[in-house]
């Protein structure tokens, strides 16, 4: 993975915002205490995605990572973290429990509940982010294996931590066909650690189903760009008839249909109303998002939000009278 952040090209007053700011946008919302001084803050880090995952493999001087109780709060879509040692060692403390992580182990972290991450020897570090969704394991499992070392006791954490590694670094497998192939095995493989782990795989089984509807809507949302997500890929994406597709959701009260469009919707409303709203054509704000026909395009919109996307985006970014 190539870096896309290195501070020995900022300068020493901007790094730990610039810093700050890379996290929160790409990966999570903690506070961030760097031990050295401005000066000598140094942080190197890539990022990357592969389908819902989110990726950041670091390299920096010592650095404690706070999520607090009110960052927990205001969390909107519940993650597990997966951090990967990969020299030197730090700490993870999370509900009442302490554990030390040394080179070649792994710990999880959820990020609705707060947690402490101490690197006091520096970072040589990979955050793996799934959503909690994807995962589809019960609470009471997730509560009992985080912020504990998973490593040398366990097999399917030994077996796992060369695989998270080169994930987490593998540019190719980060884009295209490579990309969808590891999505379904990562999440898998995980499960399978966190449950070997609990040492009750059968708590893993029911909520496959039972979530089923959850797994199904946060692949759409990762998706929702798409030309072409139709009920067919998601039911094959998800070993499914079309039919049972449409079931799974009627039964979370949602229709496929609407619920794409209100959500490709609101993805263009922001995107009219955000800092970049005027680079682009509103046709072509609506094409990124499914919408073809600009015509439909701006009456759909305008039946949703009651102003057309212009007069949205208008309002958001008057025009100069120069």
């Amino acid at each position: 993975m190539s870096p896309v952040l290195d501070t020995a090209f900022i300068p020493p007053r901007d790094r730990e915002e610039v810093v700050r700011n890379a996290v929160w946008k790409s990966m999570v919302a903690v506070d961030i205490d760097h031990r050295p001084a401005a000066e000598d803050i140094s942080v190197r880090i890539g990022l990357g995605t592969v389908g819902p995952i989110k990726i950041c493999s670091a390299r920096a001087t010592a650095v404690a990572l706070r999520r607090t109780e009110r960052l927990a709060r205001e969390d909107e879509e519940p993650a597990v973290t997966l951090g990967v040692q990969m020299k030197g060692s730090s700490v993870v403390v999370q509900n009442g429990r302490e554990c030390l992580l040394r080179p070649g182990e792994l710990a999880v972290y959820q990020s609705i509940a707060p947690y402490t991450h101490l690197f006091d020897e520096g970072v040589d570090y990979r955050f793996i982010r799934f959503p909690r969704a994807a995962l589809a394991l019960p609470d009471r499992l997730l509560r009992d294996v985080t912020a504990r070392p998973l490593g040398s006791d366990n097999p399917v954490a030994r077996l796992a931590f060369p695989y998270f590694s080169q994930l987490a670094v593998s540019d190719e497998l980060h884009q295209g066909e490579h990309a969808d192939a590891v999505v379904e095995p990562s999440i898998e493989l995980l499960r399978a650690v966190l449950t070997s782990q609990h040492a009750n795989s059968g708590l893993a089984k029911e909520p496959l189903e039972a979530t089923l509807g959850l797994r199904i809507t946060q692949y759409i949302l990762s998706h929702l760009a798409d030309a072409d997500l139709t009920a067919a890929r998601i039911a094959a994406a998800h070993n499914m008839s079309v039919r049972h597709l449409y079931a799974v959701l009627s039964r979370s009260g949602i229709s496929l249909g609407d619920w794409v469009r209100a959500r490709r919707l609101a993805a263009c409303r922001r995107e009219l109303a955000g800092p970049n709203g005027r680079l682009q054509t509103i046709a072509a704000i609506g094409r990124r998002w499914g919408f073809v026909d600009a015509t439909h395009f701006s009456k759909v919109f305008k039946q949703a939000y009651g102003i057309s996307p212009r007069t949205w985006r208008d309002q958001h970014h008057p025009r100069s009278s120069a």
